[in-house]
């Protein structure tokens, strides 16, 4: 774990309230892989005390990016910040994703801003194995394709792709991996993940979830981002330390 003083190198406005953040971070951006994350301490008057955590959505060189929507007062007074402004960062914090191994096809999976550490994974996946990419959303203003390949897109609204959720969508598109060995990469709100949990278990596919939760300290010591493990060991396993990324088989959600 490192706390590093970024640089702000590049803030866009992607849709209304999303933004993709670049900040100059050497140290972190050395050192992380696809599906971790770091914790950002905002400051300012109405700032909040606890940093906020953000997954790294993708890495160039020395500069890391963070994909995030405007919530709250926190990311509220990150999205203003101006080029050349000082943002103190922990990281790279968790568990990231296994891409190796022996599949044919890596099927990404985001739900709604969840798509924030794909880009990453995208192009760290090996490049003998092919990427299908499947996007669910509530409506196109919240639809973010940014460093993301073979795209199909749902709204629950129909206003673009598919109208329905993103399993919807995946099982509507089957056949573009019947015959392969594929390897499923989710992340998004634990309802879409649990439906993805549910069917790889059925499917015998191997499936790896990246699950949300509010992290206070995001190394281990508050212990206030419990999930139930299916493992015998222990009863518990910790968000930020244990995951965020877990094996579909590891937790009950």
């Amino acid at each position: 774990m490192i706390i590093e003083q970024a640089i702000v190198e590049e803030i866009k406005n992607e849709k209304e309230n999303i933004f993709l953040l670049k900040v100059k971070a050497p140290q972190i951006a050395a050192n992380c892989i696809p599906g971790q994350f770091c914790n950002i301490k905002v400051s300012g008057l109405t700032a909040p005390l606890l940093r906020r955590p953000f997954s790294i959505c993708d890495v160039e060189e020395d500069s890391l990016y963070f994909l995030f929507e405007v919530f709250g007062e926190g990311t509220r007074l990150i999205s203003e910040k101006q080029v050349g402004a000082e943002l103190n960062i922990m990281g790279p914090l968790g568990n990231g994703f296994d891409f190796e191994g022996d599949y044919d096809t890596a099927v990404i999976v985001g739900g709604g801003l969840g798509v924030a550490p794909f880009p990453f994974l995208t192009w760290a996946i090996p490049d003998d194995k092919e990427r299908i990419t499947f996007l669910g959303s509530k409506t196109s203003e919240t639809v973010v394709t940014w460093g993301l390949e073979n795209v199909f897109i749902s709204t629950d609204d129909g206003s673009l792709g598919l109208k329905g959720n993103v399993l919807d969508l995946i099982k509507k598109n089957e056949k573009l991996f019947e015959g392969k060995k594929i390897k499923i990469f989710a992340c998004g709100p634990n309802p879409m993940l649990k439906a993805l949990q549910e069917y790889s278990l059925e499917k015998g596919i191997d499936c790896q979830l990246s699950t949300e939760c509010a992290m206070a300290c995001g190394f281990g010591i508050c212990q206030g981002c419990a999930v139930e493990s299916k493992t015998d060991d222990e009863k518990y396993k910790l968000v930020c330390i244990d995951g965020p990324v877990f094996d579909a088989k590891e937790i009950k959600l």
